[in-house]
């Protein structure tokens, strides 16, 4: 009994947590950025289109953490929130292991947790029936290729040349140019405006006496 009553603590915990960040993304329930913020932020990491993805994203941690704490049709909930915690992982991998940093702690604390729920099970204190081997292995195979893709974007991202720093150097040397135009108009002014006085001042003398 005591290891159905850890096992209901721990699907509360981290399934409710993680619904709650779904909720964030979906509604901007809890101050969170709602669709739009999310989606620009999916956007930065190379996540597109933006939107789309963070409904996805979004989706996910709401469902998979709602079906977690409730302990229906597992693997289903901790599978849609293993593929949700291994992209966030990603994402803060550049900052190092620790949270205090930004770094990749908590998604991944989250990440083993989930695992070891879809693998163990709910426990007794459930509300639903668990899924059956067959659509349990087809569920994982699939939500597996759609992180797969999401980490390969983002990796990808993060691997290609800033475009920021070529736009820059490329507006760097527009007034350079326009400058060096604008000087040559004004040499070829002053040769020409050379070039008329001195016809005026042949033509004001005039043929010279014998």
């Amino acid at each position: 009994m005591l290891k159905n009553i850890a096992l209901l603590g721990l699907r509360g915990v981290v399934g409710g947590y993680l619904a709650a960040h779904g909720a964030q993304k979906l509604f901007g329930a809890l101050d969170g950025p709602g669709l739009e913020g999310a989606a620009a932020g999916f956007e930065g990491m190379g996540l597109s289109p933006g939107k789309q993805m963070a409904a996805l994203a979004g989706g996910s941690e709401l469902l998979g953490g709602a079906l977690t704490v409730a302990g229906i049709l597992n693997p289903v909930g901790p599978v849609l929130l293993a593929g949700s915690m291994a992209t966030a992982a990603t994402v803060h991998l550049p900052h190092g292991p620790m949270a205090m940093k930004g770094g990749y702690e908590l998604p991944l604390t989250n990440l083993a947790a989930v695992l070891a729920l879809g693998a163990v099970g709910p426990g007794a204190l459930r509300l639903g029936p668990h899924l059956s081997p067959v659509k349990s292995i087809a569920f994982l195979v699939g939500t597996a290729g759609v992180s797969a893709y999401a980490i390969s974007r983002i990796l990808a991202k993060r691997m290609a040349p800033a475009p920021v720093e070529a736009e820059a150097d490329i507006a760097a040397d527009i007034p350079v140019a326009v400058l060096e135009a604008e000087l040559i108009e004004a040499e070829l002014e002053a040769e020409a405006e050379l070039e008329a006085e001195i016809d005026a001042l042949i033509n004001d003398e005039g043929p010279n006496p014998r």
